[in-house]
């Protein structure tokens, strides 16, 4: 199903921006993990709307309802179901849509695909409201890899091209990944931010908006997880980002700039380091052939503008079928990757927990 991923466990995405509520299953995780609700709430106020004039004036208390699956404060072993309760929604403000389509949404594509039948208030299934139940998700998954070791954070790498420090690819440091994972607007340089939020607020008061880049770093986990060819580490977890919407690129270690290296400046040389194989440098981003090799999983996502912008734009009316111009209506976020960092780093909890899951035959 298109809205569910994972392979050890499983989870599923449902509900619609506009609708009664949003939510996950989560199905196969092990019996009588403690649940941690101070870290669920920790993470939901992370990606929350309404906290300031970064993000979009839409107020959602974001609590979830749990369900199923969770008993005495820990997991049954059955899946877990939670729903999250949409209440401040405009639904008004989407009237148009449906006819004419937003430039940089799904609204065409969606037409094209279900015959006009899906649900187009706020952008519906295709939201960025729903990454709420995948924060959920990953909160939970995040506690249960903490108790093994695993420490998942990310950063605001860039914004409109002012650039926070990028992480140390040998040692990203797990206080780091720990402040960060907790973090409002979470910078590596407590500079960058000011220019990053000024950058943002230009965008904002020019009834535009800009785009940006997360990046991502996993600790602790051992060498061994992930399958060849199409299982792959890359491949598992390409596929659960590229389900946050905005998301346009991801790239691994060096990434695209391999291609500019020499394999004698790109191969990271092994070596023995406490009775275990590491390597001197860490180009190839904690994987090789689509196999952790126990150092730590770096990895960044590109995030488009938000292409929910004030200013008038051109589209079609796909009743009359001729060209129209259209003034987008609603409550939006300029920068859509300030909140995207915890749904980042939600995902990269998730595949990881599913990834070990699967267990490793070797670590060296």
């Amino acid at each position: 199903m298109s809205s569910m991923i994972g392979e050890n466990i499983k989870l599923s995405i449902f509900g619609e921006s506009h609708g009664v509520g949003i939510g996950a299953v989560i199905d196969g995780l092990p019996a009588g993990e403690p649940i941690d609700f101070d870290e669920i709430a920790a993470q939901m106020a992370r990606r929350a709307p309404g906290r300031d004039k970064t993000t979009t004036a839409r107020r959602e208390s974001d609590i979830p309802e749990i369900l199923s699956g969770v008993v005495d404060g820990h997991t049954t072993g059955t899946p877990l179901c939670a729903v999250i309760r949409n209440s401040d929604t405009h639904s008004s403000d989407y009237d148009d849509i449906k006819r004419f389509p937003r430039p940089g949404h799904a609204d065409f594509s969606a037409v094209a695909r279900y015959g006009g039948f899906s649900d187009f208030r706020g952008g519906g299934h295709f939201s960025g409201r729903l990454t709420a139940p995948m924060v959920f998700a990953g909160a939970i998954c995040r506690t249960i890899l903490k108790r093994r070791g695993v420490t998942v954070g990310a950063h605001i790498l860039d914004i409109a091209g002012t650039c926070d420090t990028p992480f140390d690819p040998v040692d990203p440091g797990i206080e780091t990944l720990e402040r960060l994972s907790h973090s409002a607007f979470p910078v590596i340089n407590p500079e960058a931010e000011a220019k990053m939020r000024a950058a943002i607020e230009e965008a904002r008061m020019s009834c535009d908006s800009v785009g940006g880049i997360v990046e991502c770093a996993a600790m602790g986990l051992p060498s061994g997880l992930g399958d060849p060819i199409f299982g792959g580490v890359e491949n598992r977890l390409s596929a659960a980002i590229f389900g946050i919407p905005a998301v346009k690129g991801v790239e691994f270690g060096n990434g695209f700039a391999a291609a500019h290296l020499r394999g004698s400046e790109n191969n990271d040389a092994f070596r023995f380091e406490g009775g275990k194989v590491k390597t001197e440098t860490n180009n190839h981003g904690g994987i090789l052939g689509g196999i952790t090799t126990g150092m730590p999983i770096i990895f960044r996502a590109a995030f488009k503008p938000t292409p929910s912008i004030f200013k008038e734009q051109k589209t079609v009316d796909l009743e009359k079928k001729c060209n129209a111009e259209l003034k987008i209506k609603g409550r939006h976020d300029p920068c859509v990757a300030v909140r995207a960092v915890p749904v980042v780093e939600a995902l990269t909890s998730f595949c990881m927990l599913d990834l070990m899951l699967g267990g490793s035959r070797y670590d060296a």
